[in-house]
C-alpha cells in the first residue's frame, strides 16, 4: 500500500479513466436533482440557486438603476437581492468585489436572474477548460478538468473561480510568447486582487518586464473606466465597506471557518486570536515570496514556476474561500505537464491526486472534525514542487560538471 502511494503506481489508466466519470455522473445527478427540487429558484434551505451569485445580479441591478455605490450598502444590497427572488427573503451575501467587477455584473443583470446565472456559467466555463488545455493538451484533460470536484463547488455557489483560473491559468500558459496578452490578463484578475499578491513577485523576479506593464497598464485602465463611468464615489464606498469585509467575513468568521481555506482561518478555528492568524498567514506569504523569487530566477522548469506560483497564489491570501480551489486546477495541470514530460518522482502522483480530491471533502471536513485539509493539501503541493524544481536544478548542475572538459 505505502509503496503504491509512494510510486503512484495505483493510479493506472484504468482508474483515471473511470474514476473522473463515476464522479462527473454523480456530481450531474446531484445538480440536476437539487434544481429540480427548488422552488422558484430558491432551494430547499432558503437559499438561492446559485446562492452568491444572487450578490452579482443584485449589484447589477442597482448599477442599472444609477446608483453603483449602493451595492456596497448592506441595507441596499439585501433589498436588491430579495428583489431577485420576487421579495422572497433569502440568505445575504454581500458585495465585496472592487468597482471593476460592476461592469460585469451590471451586463449580467440586463437577463432575468436564471438566464444571467446560465449565461455566466457558460461563458466562464468553457473559459477555464480552454485555459487547462492550453496548459495540457491531452485528450483526457477536459474531462479530468470537468469532474475536478471544486468545479462542482463552484457551480453550487453561482461563483467566479471558474474566471479566476481561466485569468492566471491563461496568463501563465502564454507568458513565453505572448507577455502583454499575459499582462492583460493578470490586470483583469485585478477583480479579486488578493490572489494577486506573489504574481508581480515572480514575475519581476524573472524580468518579464512586459508583462508587468502591460499588467500595470490594464490595472490603471480599470481604475480609470471605474471612475469615468461610476465616478470617485464608487471607490470611496468600497474602501469603506472593505472595512466590514476584513472584519465580520474574515476575522469573525461570519460564513464559517469551513468556508475559508486559508491557513489565518485555519489557525482561528483551531483556537488562536485574530493576531496568531495574521502572524501565521504573513510569515506564510513572506516565506511563498522568498520561495517564488529563487524559484523563477533559478533553471528549474517553466511547468514547475507556473505550478507553484498557482499554487502559492491560494496559500498567500487569508482570504481563500473552497470554491477558489478551481485555481488548484492550473497548478496540478502544469505540475502534470512536468511530470508526464520528464517523469514523476516518489509521492508526487499522489499528492496531485489528493489535491483533485480534496475539494470534495475539504469543507466538511473541517466543519465536522476540525482539520484543515484544505491548506494542508495545498502546502504538500507547494512543497513537492519546489522539492521536484530543488532535485532537477542538482541533477542539471550534476550534467554540466560531469560534461565540462577537465
Amino acid at each position: 500500500m505505502w509503496r503504491q502511494l509512494k510510486s503512484g503506481a495505483w493510479l493506472n489508466r484504468e482508474r483515471l479513466a473511470r474514476y473522473p466519470v463515476i464522479l462527473l455522473v454523480v456530481s450531474l445527478a446531484a445538480a440536476v436533482i437539487w434544481v429540480a427540487l427548488s422552488d422558484g429558484l430558491i432551494d430547499r434551505n432558503g437559499k438561492p440557486i446559485g446562492t452568491d451569485f444572487s450578490n452579482v445580479w443584485a449589484a447589477g441591478r442597482l448599477v442599472l438603476q444609477g446608483d453603483p455605490a449602493a451595492p456596497y450598502d448592506v441595507a441596499r444590497q439585501i433589498a436588491a437581492e430579495a428583489d431577485a427572488f420576487q421579495g422572497r427573503s433569502t440568505a445575504f451575501f454581500g458585495w465585496h468585489y472592487p468597482p471593476v467587477f460592476l461592469f460585469v455584473a451590471a451586463g449580467l443583470a440586463l437577463l432575468p436572474y436564471g438566464w444571467a446565472l446560465v449565461l455566466w456559467t457558460a461563458l466562464t466555463l468553457p473559459a477555464y477548460l480552454a485555459a487547462l488545455r492550453a496548459i495540457l493538451s491531452r485528450r483526457e484533460t477536459v474531462l479530468i478538468a470537468l469532474a475536478f470536484p471544486a468545479v462542482f463547488v463552484n457551480l453550487g455557489h453561482g461563483q467566479n473561480g471558474f474566471l479566476t483560473a481561466a485569468l492566471l491559468g491563461g496568463a501563465l500558459a502564454v507568458l513565453d510568447y505572448r507577455p502583454l496578452l499575459t499582462g492583460f490578463l493578470i490586470g483583469l484578475l485585478s477583480y479579486k486582487p488578493q490572489f494577486g499578491l506573489l504574481v508581480p513577485v515572480a514575475l519581476l523576479a524573472s524580468g518579464c518586464w512586459r508583462a508587468v506593464t502591460a499588467a500595470t497598464v490594464t490595472v490603471l485602465g480599470t481604475v480609470v473606466a471605474t471612475l469615468l463611468t461610476f465616478g470617485p464615489r464608487v471607490w470611496q464606498a468600497f474602501a469603506e465597506f472593505s472595512s466590514f469585509t476584513r472584519l465580520i467575513v474574515l476575522e469573525e468568521g461570519n460564513i464559517g471557518w469551513a468556508k475559508i481555506q486559508s491557513l489565518f482561518s485555519a489557525v482561528r478555528m483551531l483556537g488562536g486570536v485574530v493576531e496568531e492568524a495574521y502572524a501565521a498567514q504573513v510569515a506564510l506569504a513572506l516565506a511563498l515570496a522568498a520561495s517564488l523569487v529563487w524559484l523563477w530566477r533559478s533553471s528549474a522548469s517553466y511547468d514547475l514556476k507556473a505550478a507553484a506560483l498557482a499554487c502559492g497564489s491560494l496559500l498567500a491570501t487569508p482570504y481563500v474561500l473552497d470554491y477558489d480551489f478551481v485555481v488548484l486546477a492550473v497548478s496540478i495541470a502544469f505540475f502534470a505537464r512536468h511530470g508526464l514530460a520528464h517523469g514523476f518522482r516518489d509521492y508526487e502522483i499522489s499528492v496531485l491526486a489528493l489535491c483533485w480530491i480534496m475539494p470534495l471533502f475539504a469543507r466538511s471536513m473541517a466543519a465536522s472534525l476540525g482539520a484543515p485539509v484544505g491548506i494542508l493539501s495545498m502546502l504538500a503541493l507547494y512543497a513537492v514542487t519546489l522539492r521536484r524544481a530543488a532535485t532537477d536544478i542538482a541533477a542539471q548542475v550534476q550534467t554540466s560538471t560531469r560534461l565540462a572538459p577537465a
